[in-house]
Formats: structure tokens, C-alpha cells, sequence
């Protein structure tokens, strides 16, 4: 069992991180590097003028394929990690005569991407370079607490009896209510309309990226199981 389920979570990995690097140097990544040339002064936006306007454009890809491997290997290890949970939490299923095929795995995914990067997205949107935000130690409290309370939240609205879902949507909200950490007042140097963007992409890469990963889990563990 141990074999499957390392075996379904480095195919998954492989295959959802392509996916994911994929989409990203298509859609995030140019939108991530125009927001770097804010960051850096290279580019203001509301100058000194008064004018609310700002050229748009992303510059290119360029050469530094040290980063742009790097951004490959971290989607593909991240992904790999989280396939290994997700085979690990399908046969835990499996064992309490829950059976998962394919296209089932497509709504574990989906799952997956709810309670690790939808619910926490709610209160802390992935942030464009130049984003000023509350304390790392606060928001990565928040973040953590959240996935666990959604994750949780999830399970118990899937797989709960009696009052036991209700649970879980109150388990779900309650990150929400208290609140992720903020500043008091809104900081930042890139335009609005470009820090919406980069979060849509971000999120929109995350979803297809962890779909991806459902199905290839499932799958691959109920092949190797066959």
C-alpha cells in the first residue's frame, strides 16, 4: 500500500505541477513581473502628475531560466506532497468501504483546492509584488489555521452523519468570522486592477493544478490496486 501510494502521488505531482508551471508562465508569471517593475520604481503608478493612469504591459519572460527551473521544481515537489496526502486520505477512505474512481478524484481535488487555496484566499488573496500586508507570523497563524479548520470542515460535511455536517460549515466559517490579519489602512505601489488579476490567475492556476492532481491520484491508485 505504502508503494501505491508513493508511486500516485509522484505521477499526480509530475503531471499536476506541468499543468500548474504551465498555466502560470502563461497567465501569472507576466502579470507577477509587472508587478515587480512597481516594486522596483521602474514603473509608478498615480505619479507625481496626479494621473491616475499607469502604462500597461508586461515585459518578457526573459533568460533566467535558474528561476523559471526553480518555479517548475517547487510546483512539481509542492504538488507531489500534496498528492501523497490526498492518496493517503483516498485510501484511508477506501478502508471504511469508501471507493474513489477517477472522476471522483476529480472532486477530491477540488476539495484540495478549496480548503488550501480557495478558504484561505477569502481573507489573504495572493499578494502581487508590492503588496504591503500585516505580519508574516500572524497571517502564516491564520493561513495554517484555516486550511486545517476548511479541511476538516470538509470532512465532516463528506463523510459526517446526524449534526456532524452542520459542523463542519460552522467549522468552515469560523477562520472567516474572527477574520485574517490586516493593516489599518491600505498600502501599495502597483495598481489595484493588476493586484485582482494576479490573484484570479493565481487561483485559477491553483484549481486546475489540484483537479489534475485528484484525477491522476485516483487514478493511479486504482490501477495499481487492480
Amino acid at each position: 500500500m505504502v508503494k501505491n501510494l508513493f508511486v500516485s502521488a509522484i505521477c499526480a505531482g509530475i503531471a499536476a505541477g506541468l499543468l500548474a508551471s504551465v498555466l502560470q508562465f502563461t497567465f501569472v508569471i507576466p502579470v507577477l513581473l509587472e508587478g515587480e517593475l512597481y516594486e522596483t520604481g521602474a514603473r509608478v503608478h498615480f505619479s507625481t502628475d496626479g494621473s491616475p493612469q499607469s502604462d500597461r504591459g508586461a515585459p518578457s519572460l526573459g533568460s533566467d531560466w535558474t528561476r523559471h527551473s526553480m518555479t517548475v521544481a517547487f510546483n512539481i515537489v509542492t504538488y507531489t506532497g500534496y498528492g501523497l496526502l490526498l492518496a493517503a486520505l483516498i485510501s484511508f477512505a477506501a478502508l471504511k468501504g469508501i471507493t474513489t474512481s477517477s472522476r471522483q478524484g476529480l472532486i477530491w481535488g477540488l476539495c484540495g483546492f478549496i480548503a488550501v487555496q480557495l478558504a484561505p484566499a477569502i481573507g489573504l488573496p495572493p499578494e502581487l509584488p508590492g503588496t504591503i500586508a500585516a505580519e508574516v507570523g500572524q497571517r502564516q497563524l491564520w493561513w495554517i489555521s484555516t486550511i486545517l479548520a476548511s479541511a476538516t470542515g470538509l470532512g465532516l460535511i463528506a463523510f459526517g452523519r446526524s449534526y456532524l455536517p452542520l459542523a463542519g460549515v460552522i467549522l468552515i466559517a469560523i477562520p472567516q468570522l474572527l477574520g485574517a490579519p490586516h493593516l489599518d489602512m491600505f498600502f501599495g505601489v502597483a495598481p489595484p486592477e493588476l493586484a485582482a488579476e494576479f490573484a484570479t490567475l493565481s487561483l485559477g492556476a491553483a484549481a486546475a493544478g489540484w483537479v489534475m492532481l485528484g484525477y491522476v491520484v485516483a487514478a493511479t491508485l486504482t490501477r495499481l490496486e487492480t
